[in-house]
């Protein structure tokens, strides 16, 4: 068992300094299908009517400009990994969908570029930001 688990490691290494030499990380990037030329494009995005009932309460408010369960709903999001497409600081806020029996405000958020209010340009993450759906009409 030892024996086996020394091959599989060596080949997991060996994939994952394939993937930094290569520049691609496997998971670590939005699904978004309107950016041209990346990878995102090729993902698609997710329906309002696939979304959580939670994340279509999320999306109504956001709407409505609030009022937001949690004090941190509307904040910046600094796109700090790069997953979404670049833009300034700023341009995008994140809200929290509730999460049914989790005691806190749990991993799953909508994240909304451009002017607050606006949710034509929102994305979906259960994975507290490993990864995005854009959501679609």
């Amino acid at each position: 068992m030892a024996r086996k688990w020394l091959g599989m490691k060596g080949v997991l290494i060996g994939a994952l300094t394939l993937c930094a030499l290569s520049g691609t990380v496997p998971g670590a990037f939005a699904r978004d299908s309107t950016a041209p030329g990346t990878n995102a494009q090729r993902q698609g995005g997710i329906a309002v009517a696939q979304l959580p009932r939670e994340a279509v309460n999320t999306l109504n408010l956001i709407d409505a400009g609030g009022p937001y369960p949690y004090e941190k709903d509307g904040i910046v999001f600094g796109n700090r990994e790069r997953l979404l497409p670049a833009h300034r600081r700023g341009y995008y806020h994140e809200y929290t969908v509730p999460t049914p029996r989790s005691r806190n405000r749990g991993a799953r958020r909508i994240v909304c570029g451009g002017p607050l209010r606006r949710t034509d340009n929102c994305y979906y993450s259960d994975d507290h930001y490993t990864t995005f759906n854009r959501i679609v009409e």
